[in-house]
């Protein structure tokens, strides 16, 4: 499996550098994604290997991987684009960043290969439970729903925000000739406080238990979306969303642990399968959601519609995630 996605990357990616026009490049971007899945996989084989003492440090460990390349990603990018750019000249200022994305993918695939190790014993799909017979061996269907609810919203409350965050910062900044500078670091402060604190947030989760950090996590994102709406420096916005960050290291990785633990070891393929599938609901949710509601009204809404959605998370978990369910 890890093979077949890598490969499909691998392909897709270095392919696309060889984009006559934009069409192609639609196509490649739907062929990838149609067999992503490492991530998601990664995060299952993590879940399996992984002591439960430990699972709440290592689903923090995870995300703090995963920012680290969302913040690494684009800017290795734009540089290896202009320098190629300044050396080649015309178009391959674009196209060989593909192609070595492409080769370091190659790299991962031979490492994920050849040093990846786990403890599985592969089931006959004869043997292999359907999925109605999955969910209703779980502990508590509920509260795995809750997760993949929470995974979708949060996912969204994030996405909702990406798409306007430049040209709310220029609205601040009438005139400015600084203003991608500083929306690159107003969009970039949140990774940074996920960084910092996922590791401290995940030692957390293993000890007082994951539901308690989501809830916390959700409570304090939704009240910090408030003052971005209000505010008029963009410093301030970056220092809220900075915060912003550091409760996000309390939001996915808390769900994930939650469904760590509570789903059996031979239904984690599948459970993670469902959780990436809400993840990448949320994902085009929130893009829509951010986009459609600045359009219709302003960008100080969107704040307050993602921060109700948090809000509205954060009364699901309180439902549906009740003591009786909790993981520990």
């Amino acid at each position: 499996m890890y093979a077949c996605q890598w490969c499909n990357g691998i392909l897709t990616i270095s392919l696309t550098g060889l984009a006559p026009n934009a069409i192609y490049i639609v196509i490649m971007r739907f062929i990838q994604g149609a067999f992503s899945g490492y991530i998601n996989n990664a995060t299952a084989l993590m879940a399996g290997e992984t002591p439960h003492e430990k699972s709440g440090w290592v689903m923090s460990q995870m995300m703090t991987a995963g920012t680290a390349g969302n913040l690494v990603g684009p800017l290795l990018g734009g540089a290896l684009s202009s320098f190629f750019g300044n050396l080649l000249g015309g178009a391959w200022g674009y196209r060989i960043p593909f192609f070595i994305t492409g080769l370091l993918m190659f790299l991962v695939f031979l490492g994920t290969t050849f040093f990846t190790k786990e403890n599985f014993t592969p089931v006959s799909r004869e043997k292999m439970k359907p999925m109605k017979e999955i969910m209703a061996s779980l502990p508590s269907i509920q509260l795995i729903v809750a997760m993949f609810i929470t995974t979708m919203l949060v996912q969204s409350a994030t996405m909702s925000i990406d798409p306007i965050v430049s040209l709310y910062v220029k609205s601040m900044m009438p005139g400015s000739k600084n203003v991608a500078l500083i929306a690159g670091i107003v969009a970039a402060t949140p990774g940074l406080g996920t960084m910092i604190a996922a590791s401290k947030i995940g030692h957390k989760m293993d000890e007082i238990g994951p539901l308690k950090v989501l809830r916390l996590g959700l409570i304090i994102g939704a009240i910090l979306f408030a003052p971005m709406a209000v505010t008029n420096s963009p410093w301030v916005l970056a220092a809220l969303r900075f915060l912003l960050g550091i409760a996000s290291a309390a939001m996915m990785p808390a769900a994930q642990t939650v469904l760590t633990l509570n789903t059996p070891s031979e239904s984690f393929g599948r459970i993670f399968s469902y959780n990436q599938s809400f993840q990448a609901i949320g994902a085009v949710l929130g893009s829509l959601l951010g986009s459609g509601i600045s359009g219709f009204a302003n960008y100080e809404a969107v704040f307050w519609v993602t921060g109700f959605t948090l809000l509205l998370n954060f009364l699901i978990i309180l439902i549906f995630a009740s003591k009786k369910n909790t993981p520990r």
